[in-house]
């Protein structure tokens, strides 16, 4: 689980009306802004968190989600799921294998949060590396190009108590947001500049 978020304006509200819609936009923004085929090569999306606990099992829905439906992108990979979860006890060995395996490799980091009580809900997208566990006091290797997190509850006590009394119904929903927006969002960037990276698809 990451740090406190703190207000962005790269943000939407997982409860207003077609926020897929509307973080697919900043996730192709971001795509356009950061990354390129000259510094870059293979696109990861790692999505950490564990189904131990409802809070922080966002990242793991995800990459759930993903892994189904990203499988037609040739240089698009998809780390931290249901049944293989990227967590504390792995990330750094999760890192390394990124690191060895792909070319270039262009991470996206995916992880909950909690926030200040009217931030519940909203899902942010920053530059630069995600640091889990910084919010429950683990010391864990920081990871990521960009990243996105989603503050799922109330921040600032007893944070493993509150992510296990998290509500499912929210997070599932955030994990709807986030997939649908990157699903389409991916299909949207990679079409368009499908002259300059056909080694994409």
């Amino acid at each position: 689980m990451n740090a406190i978020t703190p207000t962005t304006d790269h943000s939407v509200n997982v409860q207003t009306p077609m926020a897929a819609s509307a973080f697919s936009k900043i996730f192709i923004d971001y795509l356009h802004t950061y990354y390129n085929t000259e510094q870059y090569g293979d696109l990861v999306i790692m999505c950490i968190g564990t189904d131990r606990s409802t809070g922080d099992s966002l990242g793991p829905l995800i990459g759930y989600k993903l892994q189904r439906i990203l499988k037609r992108y040739q240089n698009v990979f998809v780390h931290g799921t249901l049944d293989d979860p990227v967590h504390a006890k792995n990330l750094k060995n999760s890192i390394d294998h990124v690191y060895r395996s792909y070319k270039k490799p262009f991470v996206i980091a995916i992880d909950a949060c909690l926030g200040k009580v009217e931030r519940v809900g909203c899902i942010n997208m920053s530059h630069g590396p995600l640091r889990p566990g910084a919010g429950v006091n683990k010391d864990l290797p920081p990871v990521g190009d960009i990243h996105v997190t989603g503050i799922v509850n109330l921040g600032g006590f007893m944070e493993y108590i509150v992510l296990q009394n998290t509500r499912l119904s929210l997070v599932m929903k955030m994990a709807d947001t986030i997939s649908d927006g990157i699903q389409y969002g991916l299909w949207k960037y990679l079409h368009e500049n499908a002259k300059e990276q056909p080694r994409l698809f």
